[in-house]
């Protein structure tokens, strides 16, 4: 995905923040898939209807793609200049290093106690909410239903069916039978559902990392000895398909399976795409648990403006807010409020959105509370895709990336 381009817009401030104009900076990523620019479209009717209310204070939004997002909010903390607020993939590093306001530090304690409970305490860092959510999903695994019916298959309950529906949609010549996006934009997330696809996880209940966990290292050699060396997951090597063309592929009736979250729906629908959704199985049957994703917005301390934040932050939480964001990019809400209001709704597009809605409570997240876990994201993102190249060991691209965490992990804060 390409960058979209910044953008800036014109704020008014709350009358007790002062007379001095203040202007804050947004570093925000980019949800567009339909369009190329929706998520600045967002960003801006948003400032917009919140400069009306409040003169005085400017806000600048900057929209970087996922695969670029975290690497900029980095390299401007390191070079000294911080935004006011980032929203991005993770928070606990900076929240250890004292770079971050605490929710409590900004927020109405009606925003705050809106936030659903699990996602809030998601967002912890030594027992105080640093990561406040601002979009969450779960996955399913998407199946083209007229591909299927071309090859006289069904959703697979296992991975030998799985494989197997794989093989037949080949022999109907399909394009990706099982697109496998393994590449920088999200490398991690399709790490994690088939980790936990396979009974493991990023990490155990005590919070060690476990990559290179037995289960962990069986899951991936399977995915490479019978779908990728088998020709299964298509004509790009899955540690070069990004998400985001894996997406695109989908819509465009050339893949027979991936893994994808609600916002893949109203892409496909838009494209005529006839569609089903299943868990993703297990090696046997049910998976361990379904994943979860939650992106963070957080605010940096460097600039001050924690008033001028906190009244900015209480305006984009706000229940229509939240729901128009769900609602244009196919997330799910982070609030009581929002959540409450989507599953009371009769909207097709709201009601389709519930069975994610559903899997939230019991969903499995990143471990965004350690400290290391960006680093760790970080190299999973570059370095998975390797695992399933020609003649490479799934076990020994795991051992590495198990050192690397290991080693990120004795030195960080946790």
């Amino acid at each position: 995905m390409v960058s979209a381009l910044g953008m800036a817009a014109t704020l008014g401030g709350c009358g007790s923040t002062g007379s001095s104009d203040v202007t804050l900076k947004l570093v925000a990523a980019d949800y567009s898939r339909l369009t190329s620019d929706s998520t600045q479209k967002y960003w801006d009717s948003l400032v917009g209807a919140y400069e009306a209310k409040h003169p005085g204070i400017k806000v600048q939004v900057s929209v970087y793609s996922w695969s670029d997002v975290d690497r900029k909010v980095k390299e401007m903390v390191d070079a000294g200049h911080a935004p006011d607020m980032a929203q991005m993939g993770s928070y606990a590093d900076y929240a250890s290093e004292g770079k971050l306001y605490q929710a409590s530090d900004l927020l109405s304690i009606s925003t705050q106690g809106d936030f659903l409970s699990e996602l809030a305490d998601a967002g912890r860092w030594n027992h105080e909410q640093y990561g406040m959510p601002f979009a969450a999903s779960t996955r399913v695994l998407f199946y083209n239903r007229s591909l299927f019916d071309k090859a006289g298959i069904a959703p697979p309950s296992d991975w030998d069916e799985l494989a197997s529906d794989a093989r037949a949609l080949k022999q109907q010549g399909v394009k990706y039978p099982f697109a496998l996006p393994l590449g920088p934009e999200e490398a991690q997330a399709e790490t994690m559902q088939w980790m936990l696809a396979g009974s493991s996880g990023y990490t155990d209940d005590i919070g060690t990392y476990t990559l290179d966990s037995v289960q962990n290292t069986r899951t991936f050699t399977w995915l490479k000895d019978e779908l990728v060396d088998k020709g299964l997951t298509g004509p790009v090597a899955p540690g070069k398909l990004n998400r985001a063309a894996a997406f695109a592929a989908f819509t465009d009736g050339q893949v027979g399976m991936l893994d994808g979250h609600p916002m893949l729906m109203q892409e496909a629908e838009a494209k005529g795409v006839k569609f089903g959704t299943v868990p993703l199985p297990g090696r046997t049957g049910a998976p361990k648990s379904s994943m979860g994703v939650t992106d963070w917005m957080t605010a940096f301390k460097q600039n001050g403006h924690a008033e001028q934040i906190g009244s900015f932050l209480d305006f984009v939480y706000d229940q229509k807010n939240v729901l128009d964001f769900s609602r244009e990019f196919g997330q799910l809400p982070v609030t009581n409020s929002a959540s409450s209001a989507l599953n009371a709704s009769e909207a097709p597009k709201d009601k389709a959105l519930r069975p994610f809605l559903a899997q939230l409570p019991g969903a499995q997240l990143y471990p965004t509370g350690k400290t290391s876990w960006s680093e760790v994201s970080a190299a999973v993102k570059q370095d998975m895709g390797q695992a399933f190249s020609p003649g490479a060991s799934p076990a020994g691209l795991l051992t590495r990336l198990q050192a690397q965490a290991t080693t990120a992990d004795s030195s960080a804060v946790n």
